[in-house]
């Protein structure tokens, strides 16, 4: 006795195996979205912090130009 599979058998495995490899890569797609969103917001973030830091130093230089200028007089 030979066992053969059906065509709906075999229309059924070739569409499981099709809808398998979309899930799977629409699941990587949305990995490597979610890993740049991250890594965009951690850059967004650092500079940010770099900004502050630039504009408080700049305050900071000025008061001391400030206080610098007022001594000569």
């Amino acid at each position: 006795m030979t066992d053969r599979l059906s065509k709906s058998e075999i229309a059924k495995d070739a569409l499981q195996e099709g809808v398998e490899s979309v899930a799977s890569t629409v699941g990587e797609v949305a990995s490597i979205i979610t890993t740049a969103v991250k890594d965009v917001a951690g850059a967004i973030g650092g500079l940010a912090t770099d900004a502050f830091a630039i504009r408080d130093a700049a305050i900071q230089a000025a008061e001391r130009a400030d206080l610098d200028g007022q001594s000569d007089h």
